[in-house]
C-alpha cells in the first residue's frame, strides 16, 4: 500500500475512530474539554482527538485534572495515546503528572472484502458467536488464564456491550469440546466505516494452529456482509506480524498511559 494510500487510512482514523463505543450496563461517557472519558468500567479511560490544542500549564492542568477526578473515585485511569497525537509533548507531561505507559500496539487497518474468508479451524474445534452469560463468563475465565491476571470485569463488559447493541457486537469463541481455547470479538458502530476487532487471546497449547487467522477471516467476512470497508485492531507485538501477513496495515502506535492510586 502506498504511503498516500496509508495516510489516507490514518486521516480516517482520527475522524472516526477517537471516541469510545458507548458503554452499556452503568458506565458512562463524560466530555471535558477535547477530552472524552469513560466512568465505571473496570477503570477509568480517556481519550482525544489527534491535536488536544492545548499547550503548557493549561495542559498540566487538564491531565491533572483526569487524574483527580479518579483518585477521587479510587480509581486507575487509562489515558490512550498514539504516536503522532500533538502537542508533541503529551506524554511527557502524563509521564510528569504520575502516569506510567504501558506496552506499545500497533494500530492496524485492512480492506474487510480482502480479508474476508471461511475460517479454517484445526481438526476438533469448533467456532460460534456466543450470547449467553455462562459463555462470556468461560471467556473471562480463558483470559485470566492467558494474562495471568483477573480478567473477570472481561464478563460484565461484553454482557453490557450485548445488551446495548446486540446487533453491534458479534462475540465469537473457538473451542476444542468444551474448553475455550480462543475468543475475540467485532465491534460495530453506526456511521463508521471501520469495524474494531478486540480480543483474540489463545491459550498457549493452541497458539500456532491457525485459529487466530479463522477468527479475523470470519470477522472481517461479517464485516464485509454489513458493507463496513474497513476493520482495525490495536495489535501487539505477538499478534501484528501475523495481521500484516494477513493484509491489514500499519497506521500508527497506540501507547496507554495508566495513572493508579
Amino acid at each position: 500500500m502506498k504511503d498516500t494510500q496509508i495516510n489516507e487510512l490514518r486521516t480516517a482514523y482520527d475522524a472516526q475512530l477517537r471516541g469510545v463505543t458507548p458503554p452499556g450496563g452503568s458506565a458512562r461517557m463524560e466530555k471535558d474539554g477535547p477530552l472524552t472519558r469513560v466512568v465505571g468500567w473496570h477503570r477509568g479511560f480517556v481519550t482525544g482527538p489527534r491535536d488536544l490544542d492545548v499547550y503548557g500549564a493549561e495542559l498540566d492542568t487538564l491531565i491533572a485534572r483526569q487524574r483527580d477526578f479518579y483518585a477521587a473515585r479510587a480509581e486507575a485511569v487509562e489515558w490512550k495515546t498514539r504516536a503522532h497525537d500533538l502537542p508533541a509533548d503529551l506524554t511527557d507531561r502524563l509521564t510528569a503528572a504520575g502516569f506510567i505507559a504501558e506496552d506499545s500496539e500497533t494500530v492496524l487497518i485492512g480492506r474487510s472484502a480482502d480479508l474476508a474468508a471461511d475460517p479454517v479451524l484445526p481438526d476438533g474445534v469448533t467456532l460460534r458467536r456466543v450470547t449467553a452469560r455462562s459463555d462470556l463468563q468461560r471467556i473471562a475465565a480463558m483470559e485470566s488464564t492467558v494474562w495471568g491476571e483477573d480478567w473477570g470485569w472481561l464478563a460484565d463488559d461484553l454482557a453490557a456491550r450485548i445488551e446495548n447493541a446486540p446487533e453491534d457486537t458479534v462475540v465469537l469463541v473457538a473451542e476444542a469440546r468444551t474448553e475455550v481455547v480462543c475468543a475475540a470479538w467485532l465491534v460495530f458502530k453506526d456511521g463508521i466505516d471501520f469495524g474494531g476487532l478486540w480480543g483474540g487471546s489463545t491459550l498457549k497449547e493452541w497458539r500456532g494452529k491457525g485459529i487466530y487467522r479463522a477468527m479475523v477471516a470470519y470477522r472481517a467476512q461479517h464485516a464485509a456482509a454489513r458493507d463496513v470497508p474497513y476493520v482495525y485492531v490495536d495489535a501487539s507485538a505477538d499478534s501484528a506480524p501475523i495481521l500484516t501477513r494477513l493484509g491489514l496495515h500499519a497506521v500508527t502506535m497506540t501507547t496507554p498511559y495508566v495513572w493508579s492510586p
